[in-house]
């Protein structure tokens, strides 16, 4: 595992990563289908990790 995995992020910079809106994954979070993620009091934070590892799950194969 490199640094750069482990990194902490914020919404904005997964947002940015995945190329989706801050809304969009507010509502992902609200609903539970995008990656995992972690309060920290009223702060909302991802491992950079973990939403690479969520983004692979997606994948569809024909």
């Amino acid at each position: 595992m490199s640094d750069d995995d482990a990194e902490i992020m914020t919404g904005q910079q997964v947002a940015d990563l995945l190329q989706v809106s801050p809304r969009t994954l507010e509502e992902w979070r609200q609903t539970r289908t995008g990656p995992p993620y972690r309060r920290m009091g009223r702060h909302v934070r991802y491992m950079r990790r973990e939403v690479l590892a969520w983004f692979e799950s997606l994948a569809m194969h024909a």
